[in-house]
């Protein structure tokens, strides 16, 4: 394997100045620079990029750490961060640790042991004891999607609350009164938040939120089927369900089909988090999108200027806006009249 100093042998120059051409640093003239460069190809050179992140104590390596990068919503939110970490010339490492708090101390652990620059972090739990591991490494981090009571730290989510109140009220506006929510897990602040837009949108209009209509889960296509089942068999059923997520809503609709019950005609279906055109053929789910891709940039450019110093002394937390796109499966008056 090329070392460092046979490269300046085929070059002839100093050691030194192949190291300036590599890292960028100090003069070198243009002739000089060209003919290292012609060195480095030549003998296929790969720079020892080990060394210099010990010697300069940055690795240029952030750590995403996800829940499920199977869900298109993470996919479009690790693009964001890879485009900003890439422009930066950094790289992401990603790791997903499927809302299992073992799994993702695990991975924290790692991390920190490969001394990434920087965390972007979607907590498995609402709970600060994961925050506080990172930053007692003085490691910066920027939190995802979700709050964190208790914890010091800066956040990028979407309005979760917001977004769950609108769609409520259009439902609501659509005639439906008996709507079922299918949440996630309740330690997770996503969940709770949808939950409280659903109760509000519900009691501006004189109406109670009923126990039997509201169920807590997980994040995934399966749960949301087994939600679904145990709302078609309450007496009278929900005229409408409002999915905590995409993969909820995808479970919902199989449990819905399988017991003969047809979107919208039967009975109406909202979501939040969209499901990019790509993955359907036809767009069909009334959702309250998030900007997934924006969430990811944002966060990734917070953490990029706490790095460089440039970021405000406070802990910051931006919330982003949804939007509420409407299409066939939350149907129109006429289907509950």
């Amino acid at each position: 394997m090329p070392t460092i100093r046979d490269v300046a042998e085929r070059a002839g120059v100093s050691p030194i100045t192949v190291s300036r051409v590599i890292n960028n640093s100090g003069y070198v003239s243009q002739e000089t620079r060209l003919r290292v460069e012609a060195a480095i190809a030549e003998l296929q050179y790969v720079p020892n990029s080990l060394a210099r992140s010990l010697r300069f104590k940055r690795t240029h390596t952030l750590a995403l750490v996800l829940t499920d990068i199977t869900n298109p919503f993470w996919t479009t939110v690790a693009r964001g961060v890879e485009d900003a970490a890439s422009q930066c010339g950094f790289n992401v490492i990603l790791c997903n640790t499927d809302e299992n708090e073992a799994k993702q101390s695990e991975y924290l652990n790692v991390l920190l042991q490969k001394q990434v620059d920087g965390f972007l972090l979607v907590p498995a739990r609402s709970t600060p004891d994961p925050i506080v591991l990172i930053q007692s490494q003085k490691v910066p981090t920027v939190v995802l999607d979700r709050q964190v009571p208790g914890a010091q730290v800066d956040i990028v989510r979407g309005d979760s609350e917001g977004g769950a109140y609108q769609l409520v009220r259009l439902l609501l506006s659509l005639g439906h009164r008996r709507i079922a929510m299918l949440s996630g897990p309740v330690s997770i602040s996503t969940a709770a938040d949808r939950v409280t837009g659903y109760c509000r949108a519900l009691q501006e209009l004189g109406l109670e939120a009923q126990a039997e209509l509201i169920c807590y889960g997980e994040y995934t296509q399966e749960s949301g089927y087994q939600m679904a089942q145990k709302v078609l068999s309450l007496i009278p059923r929900p005229t409408a369900l409002f999915a905590a997520n995409n993969f909820i809503a995808i479970g919902a609709l199989r449990a819905l089909r399988e017991a003969g019950v047809h979107v919208p005609e039967d009975m109406a279906l909202v979501s939040f988090d969209d499901i990019p055109p790509a993955f359907v053929i036809e767009p069909f789910l009334t959702v309250a999108a998030q900007p997934a891709y924006e969430m990811g940039r944002r966060a990734t450019e917070l953490l990029l200027a706490r790095l460089s110093g440039q970021a405000p002394l406070e802990c910051q937390e931006i919330v982003l806006p949804t939007e509420i796109i409407v299409r066939r499966s939350s149907g129109s008056p006429v289907h509950f009249n």
